[in-house]
């Protein structure tokens, strides 16, 4: 018989210094933030497991790189009427002055424009963000929780209220889930989302609670219907004015609640700590990063029963970790990022990557023009993840479902785009003043093995290590070297060539 196939390691032991290189510190930065440079891989390799994940995960210290600043969005488009403009309309209302009314709602119009106009311009600022940020994991882990605490602008149309969520999910994504659950149910944006913000004791609204429970915090079966319904009673009351939450104490249902097997008077914020003090939490939050971070093509066994796989064993382990750090999330992603599991060969290549992943891994990596983040973004929505629109309230179901006939087709072409500055119409008319010159890739190449730059062979196989992350097997090789010496050799015009092909392959959606 056959020897048994070997799973991959359970170890969250670090890993040791004297095994790490240029390709675990590849894997580091792609997962850890969206990929880098060959000097950065480089560098990392040089700096050894610790000092690496360390700089990643402490992006604090990384100075001069602010949040938002207070000019350049604008807070009060959507801002409610004063009390003298509602009077105003109320009195047209009663006179049937239509003239009134007709300058109101054209006035309304105007500033639903501008909303839309804004959060399209949000979206260009958080692209633009993450491709330029010295502190890519800040980026990562807030991209992680727009996609876990779903909420899209399509239903809220108010953009200033989503940049809030947005900064909220950047200020605590790698540091406390509890501040962001607590920090969620006190959010304009999810409270107007879930139809919380007219939640009142005399008609609870379930949404906020059951999602709480099935997908921010617990997971299908950790909970019952009567569970929901008291937990939405506890967080009636809970909305918004303008921009800032208010608590509404004369909507509140202020009798005794029983919720996962407690009773007593509570609130929303009484809630949250039962919920956080369910054993489900910390193992379904464990698991959601764990997708996210490492392998989201892994199953689903539970931790502890028959048959669970060796990534339940190692959630199971970051759940206690999670737990007992009382949901600090520093701790157990420093333990997972530097954990021999991590790097794990089964782990490498094992997730598909995001559109969001996919474009500005391009360009942090091979070091294209941006060349026009309008473009970039309308290629984000057609590849499924249009930031600030995610599908529903479970978010982007990411994997497999990223890839299908025609989003293979939109991958391809904005790849070619930003390398090429080809699009599937004619050529960004912007393309030769922004032209790309991939040569400065081979820097890294000419340190290591002065004069190899030259070399067509040597610089095809560095280049499908670099971007691939794979050995160079002949068929490839050759095609790439035929490419480049049919273009007289190593130069600019033959390097995008290759490129080209190699954005083509397989290997490239994923990482």
């Amino acid at each position: 018989m056959p020897p048994e196939a070997k799973g991959p390691t359970v170890s969250l032991a670090p890993i040791k210094k004297s095994a790490w290189s240029y390709d675990h510190a590849r894997h580091l930065l792609l997962r850890a933030g969206f990929g880098g440079s060959p000097h950065q891989y480089r560098l990392l390799a040089e700096w050894g497991p610790e000092k690496s994940v360390d700089h990643l995960l402490n992006f604090e210290q990384v100075k001069g790189y602010p949040n938002v600043s207070p000019d350049e969005f604008r807070s009060d488009i959507m801002a409610p009427l004063s009390a003298a403009d509602r009077a105003e309309v109320a009195r047209a209302r009663r006179a049937q002055d239509e003239d009134t009314l007709a300058r109101f709602r054209e006035e309304r119009q105007n500033r639903e424009r501008l909303d839309r106009e804004q959060v399209r311009a949000m979206q260009k600022w958080w692209l633009k963000r993450m491709i330029e940020t010295p502190r890519p994991f800040e980026e990562k882990m807030a991209l992680f929780w727009h996609g876990h605490f779903a909420t899209s602008y399509r239903t809220i149309e108010n953009s200033w209220h989503q940049l809030l969520q947005n900064q909220l999910f950047r200020r605590h994504g790698a540091s406390s889930y509890e501040d962001l659950l607590r920090g969620i149910v006190r959010d304009p944006a999810m409270l107007k989302y879930l139809d919380n913000d007219e939640s009142r004791k005399e008609r609870p609204n379930e949404n906020l609670a059951r999602e709480i429970m099935e997908l921010f915090a617990l997971g299908v079966g950790a909970y019952g219907e009567k569970d929901i319904k008291e937990g939405a009673r506890a967080l009636t009351g809970y909305s918004f004015e303008y921009n800032d939450f208010v608590f509404r104490r004369e909507r509140h249902d202020t009798t005794n609640k029983s919720i996962l097997g407690r009773q007593g008077a509570f609130d929303g914020d009484d809630f949250v700590s039962i919920i956080l003090q369910q054993p489900a939490c910390a193992g379904f939050i464990a698991g959601k990063v764990y997708r996210f971070l490492v392998n989201d093509l892994a199953g689903d066994t539970a931790p502890g029963t028959p048959g669970a796989r060796p990534h339940q064993q190692v959630i199971q382990t970051l759940a206690a970790e999670l737990s007992s750090s009382n949901y600090k999330l520093r701790p157990m992603l420093r333990t997972l990022l530097l954990s021999e599991h991590f790097y794990d060969p089964a782990n490498r290549h094992a997730r598909i990557k995001g559109p969001v992943e996919l474009v500005v891994g391009m360009v942090r990596s091979l070091r294209t023009p941006v060349r026009d983040l309008g473009i970039l973004c309308d290629a984000l929505d057609l590849m499924g993840q249009n930031l600030f629109f995610p599908p529903n309230v479970a978010g982007w179901a990411g994997g497999r479902s990223w890839i299908n006939t025609s989003t293979v087709f939109v991958r391809q072409n904005i790849a070619n785009f930003l390398i090429s500055g080809k699009m599937p119409k004619g050529f960004d008319p912007l393309a030769d003043l922004d032209r790309y010159d991939p040569t400065a890739l081979l820097a890294d190449l000419a340190q290591v093995s002065p004069g190899s730059e030259k070399d067509p062979k040597a610089v095809a196989t560095y280049l499908l290590r670099f971007v691939l992350g794979t050995e160079a097997v002949e068929p490839r090789l050759k095609v790439l070297v035929e490419t480049m010496e049919g273009a007289g050799g190593v130069n600019a015009e033959s390097v995008t060539a290759a490129l080209c092909l190699i954005t083509t392959m397989p290997e490239f959606q994923v990482c």
